[in-house]
């Protein structure tokens, strides 16, 4: 058999498993509706359809910081900020035409949320993944993400559970950009950064590669489709904090003594299904999209257990706890605080951004030193 034939051959064969994944995904949003209801149904679909644009077209926010900070390519910025973009030019509209219906990610800005923001950035360096990513790496089969991500959950759970006191620490009035003129605000706030980071890149990567063009356009649409069906922009953190919140509770756990898990609107959500918390259906959602991609590709989730000092791990273990923890602080991750923050409005996006870019600086030396990779 030539390598032609045995290629065509594995092709073939790979149709079924392909039409399976397929109709595997359709059957889970349709149960979804029928059960649960079409909101729930439309809302994992949404989260299928961003996870599977991460994986497809290689988009996310922890590697494209990277880039832009160890070889000056601002691609993958500039990617984040088009999608931030076209988010706002619909979400603010909306916002404004539907007070009673739909809410914006707003947030204070205080010292617990800047500090929270900057060990986020250093962590999601460390792992290489931030909230989104982090789920997508692990849909995938990213072992490193894999060992993360639970430990991103307790660190969610117990930054919420004293939350309040954390804040008590000061903090201003929330402070939200609105209207036409917040819009224009928003859009020169974007342009700015833009500009900073073609003036800051290295000859010749200045282009944007079409691939992730479309990936911010998908983005935004199903961003904007998150908010319109949910009521609320599209988050991370607070679902993952959600699911080990149900656990403790599943175990014999008193909340009472969190303000926030006791809190009227989260002990219901404490108490009711996973799959009717809007949060927790697009996580899942991430998720699953990103092991269709994997599954769909020739190889399958193998990904191979890399090589790794056993330092590494425990900071891989350190860190995803952290993630959780200080993005519950700083209200959000790279998805709540600066992608949904910034498009609906809420200065708390613009000094997380801040924040949290200079922790990457860090997270970013810490990586070798963990043995995370090697020394350069």
């Amino acid at each position: 058999m030539t390598a032609a034939t045995t290629e065509i051959a594995a092709t073939r064969g790979a149709v079924p498993k392909r039409l399976a994944l397929v109709v595997g995904a359709l059957v889970l949003i349709a149960a979804l509706s029928l059960f649960g209801g079409l909101r729930y149904g439309l809302l994992l679909a949404v989260g299928l359809g961003i996870g599977i644009t991460f994986e497809s077209l290689r988009f996310g926010f922890a590697g494209p910081w990277r880039a832009m900070i160890l070889r000056r390519e601002p691609a993958g910025l500039l990617a984040q900020l088009l999608a931030i973009a076209l988010v706002s030019v619909v979400a603010f509209p909306l916002l404004a035409g539907h007070p009673g219906e739909l809410s914006g990610a707003a947030a204070p800005i205080g010292w617990a949320m800047i500090g929270g923001a900057f060990v986020f950035g250093a962590a999601m360096q460390v792992v290489l993944g931030c909230g989104s990513g982090t789920l997508v790496n692990a849909g995938s089969g990213n072992p490193v993400s894999l060992l993360a991500l639970p430990f991103f959950a307790i660190g969610s759970f117990v930054g919420a559970y004293g939350l309040i006191w954390w804040t008590s620490l000061g903090a201003l009035p929330v402070l939200v950009l609105s209207g036409t003129g917040g819009l224009v605000v928003t859009l020169a706030g974007l342009a700015v950064i833009a500009a900073v980071a073609l003036a800051l890149a290295a000859p010749g990567t200045r282009r944007v590669p079409g691939r992730l063009v479309l990936a911010a356009v998908l983005l935004a649409a199903f961003a904007v489709a998150n908010l319109v069906i949910s009521g609320q922009p599209w988050g991370v953190v607070y679902g993952l904090g959600l699911w080990v919140a149900k656990a403790a509770v599943a175990a014999g756990a008193d909340l009472s003594g969190s303000a926030f898990w006791s809190a009227p609107g989260n002990a219901t959500l404490v108490h009711q299904s996973l799959l009717t918390d809007v949060t927790s259906l697009t996580n899942l959602g991430l998720i699953g999209g990103a092991f269709l991609v994997a599954a769909w590709r020739q190889g399958g989730l193998s990904q191979p257990l890399p090589k790794l000092p056993a330092r590494a791990w425990a900071a891989t273990v350190v860190a995803g706890f952290l993630l959780g923890f200080s993005s519950r602080l700083a209200f959000g991750c790279n998805v709540g605080a600066f992608f949904s923050g910034v498009s609906t409005g809420s200065l708390h996006g613009w000094v997380w951004f801040v924040a949290a870019f200079a922790g990457a600086f860090l997270g970013i030396r810490l990586r070798p030193v963990l043995g995370l990779e090697a020394r350069t």
